[in-house]
């Protein structure tokens, strides 16, 4: 094989590695949603690290898998029982070898029974930290704020905003 043909290999399998990790990321973020959707406890900590955090200031910080899974095996479970879903944007990934970071928006849908309708009951922008192990990729972090107005919800994106300047 010539120089010229295995640097090529090595540059197709560098960016077919890059995809690969960027679709594996993405697949991981958007099972959050079905995951507390359905009240499964464990699908949803097992997204994260056994040491992620899951922080959605002002309400809460979950730290480790069975405090995630507590969440939703808590009060998560009548939220989804009145009828609720969690919708999340497609992720702009960024990639730093075995770590990367992402952002979207998150919206949680409510029923609204006595009106017959849903409504948008938080609007709110993520920041998440993945970090791959043994385990493949896994949330290291999210942080999860209402866009309130508040400029800490909207600085979240900013890693995003500048990404690839």
């Amino acid at each position: 094989m010539s120089e010229d043909l295995r640097a090529e290999v090595a540059a197709l399998s560098a960016r077919l590695r890059e995809l690969e990790d960027r679709q594996e990321i993405a697949q991981l973020a958007t099972r959050y949603g079905p995951a507390v959707d359905v009240g499964d406890p464990e699908a949803a900590a097992a997204l994260w690290a056994e040491d992620g955090v899951y922080a959605a200031p002002p309400y809460a910080v979950w730290s480790g898998r069975e405090a995630i899974a507590g969440m939703v095996a808590g009060g998560h479970q009548d939220l989804i029982r009145a009828g609720a879903g969690h919708v999340l944007t497609p992720l702009h990934v960024e990639l730093a070898g075995d770590e990367a970071f992402g952002w979207n928006h998150a919206m949680n849908v409510q029923w609204r029974e006595a009106e017959g309708h849903f409504v948008v009951f938080r609007l709110s922008a993520n920041e998440w930290h993945f970090r791959r192990g043994p385990e493949g990729w896994r949330v290291a972090s999210r942080v999860n704020r209402n866009l309130d107005g508040a400029s800490e919800a909207r600085e979240l994106f900013r890693g995003s905003a500048q990404a690839g300047r």
